[in-house]
């Protein structure tokens, strides 16, 4: 059976019609507040403020993605450079049967038993840092040939925030930078990422990548 998460990284001023879209096919989302990736100096140039976004993710089976795909491109003109992107990653596991009937609204008896095709020309690059570092990171990304991304405002976990060394904590918060880019160009940013704001750095950041099948809104970026 294909099950894929869907996210699309939109302008806040569409996440309404996302909704809707999602509503009508009976997919359950999450929506989490992000912003833009745009120079400090080019947004002073042109007197623009920070873009500021959403991140909206969906879980659908195979087809009932590629239909939100389509609904999305001609509901959002996501394929107008400006209007966001859309993507779907390939879910591998869930944490049994009522997991699945819920994530599938009560669809997943119905699906293809057929193995998905994980062959993929994109990928998400997602990167986890300490905040206040995102000019560091992004500096490395953009130096190894990222044009640009989408931050989202984290927490870390792993220890107690109540345990402290040297007055600092353990629990800093964190950023989490999303770049979608063609898998070829991913190791040379998560290299780059890595030696100029990995471990040891002010960032101490981690780093990872995910198969994209479907994407739209990106053709700006491809050509």
């Amino acid at each position: 059976m294909e099950l894929n998460m869907m996210i699309a990284i939109l302008p806040r001023r569409k996440q309404r019609v996302l909704q809707l879209i999602l509503r009508r096919e009976n997919v359950k989302s999450i929506t989490m507040l992000a912003r833009g990736t745009a120079d400090k100096e080019h947004l002073t140039l042109y007197g623009l403020q920070q873009s500021e976004k959403v991140v909206v993710s969906a879980f659908a089976t195979g087809e009932k993605s590629k239909r939100l795909m389509k609904e999305a491109e001609r509901g959002l003109s996501i394929d107008v450079p400006g209007n966001g992107i859309m993507f779907t990653v390939p879910i591998k596991s869930v944490g049994g049967g009522k997991v699945l009937e819920h994530l599938t609204d009560g669809a997943a008896g119905s699906v293809d038993k057929e193995t998905p095709d994980l062959s993929f020309d994109h990928e998400l690059v997602y990167i986890i840092y300490n905040e206040g570092n995102s000019d560091l990171v992004l500096s490395a990304a953009r130096g190894a040939g990222a044009k640009g991304g989408t931050i989202l405002t984290a927490r870390g976990t792993g220890i107690s925030p109540a345990e402290r060394f040297l007055g600092l904590s353990f629990a800093n918060e964190k950023e989490v930078l999303l770049i979608v880019m063609k898998s070829d160009k991913k190791a040379a940013v998560m290299k780059a990422v890595m030696e100029k704001a990995g471990k040891g750095s002010k960032a101490d950041a981690v780093c990872f990548s995910l198969p994209v099948t479907q994407v739209e809104g990106i053709r700006r970026l491809d050509d």
